[in-house]
């Protein structure tokens, strides 16, 4: 494929990220974001849009979220909307397929397109970790995936097995296991807030805080930390 080629594709693929983003920041009322009643209105609206089509809906949003990921969207407040819309267990296996699937098509794109400029930008910073995907591509990027990407932007996680020409089954099974423990707490997250906000006439985060469907996927998350700051120490920071 030419260059003339790949950079009209590479610049068509920008444009629609900007058009995509515009239209989902568009359905927004900022100036009411303040105001606990309007999110009742929300939680209120979408609870009888979700339940006149569920699986309708799911699949729509299924649809979304791979869209959405593959053009470089964040992968967080996906998690907290697929809680607050289709519960924790639902949301959770919904966003862990659906991001996985969104992730592999990103990783597909930049190899195809963008191969040279991502490993003329990373390679020399993230050398190290390169070295050790290479040894067993499967095992280290789910743990990977697992600890959170080492703090690496979600959008960067999912390009840089680029490098090391990662083999895209490894790439999408190692991603979709290692999202799992944190999927699920973000989802448990949303659900509790939906909760909350269902069954609260004002905000208090006192109240928000010490309600079981938000303190208790914290403390996981908090235990996920100590556990992920192990495994990168014990894995990924004494072997170099």
């Amino acid at each position: 494929m030419s260059k003339k080629l790949k950079f009209f594709l590479g610049i068509s693929y920008l444009l629609i990220l900007l058009i995509f983003l515009y239209f989902i920041f568009s359905q927004i009322e900022f100036n009411r974001l303040n105001d606990f009643l309007y999110y009742k209105e929300i939680q209120i609206n979408v609870e009888k849009f979700i339940g006149r089509s569920l699986y309708f809906n799911i699949i729509i949003f299924f649809l979304f979220s791979i869209i959405w990921v593959s053009l470089l969207g964040f992968g967080s407040p996906l998690l907290i909307i697929s809680g607050i819309l289709f519960g924790k267990w639902i949301g959770t296996l919904v966003s862990v397929v659906s991001i996985s699937l969104g992730a592999l098509l990103l990783y597909t794109f930049a190899s195809f397109f963008f191969k040279e400029l991502v490993y003329e930008k990373v390679n020399k910073k993230f050398n190290h970790y390169i070295i050790l995907f290479k040894k067993n591509e499967f095992y280290y990027f789910f743990i990977y995936r697992f600890v959170g990407g080492l703090g690496i932007p979600f959008f960067l996680q999912n390009i840089l097995p680029v490098i090391f020409d990662m083999k895209k089954i490894n790439y999408f099974f190692s991603s979709l296991l290692g999202f799992i423990p944190g999927f699920f707490i973000f989802n448990t997250i949303g659900s509790g807030l939906n909760d909350y906000v269902k069954q609260s006439e004002n905000f208090s985060i006192f109240k928000l805080i010490l309600t079981k469907d938000i303190y208790f996927p914290i403390i996981l998350f908090l235990i996920i930390i100590v556990v992920s700051a192990i495994i990168k120490k014990k894995i990924f920071y004494e072997k170099r």
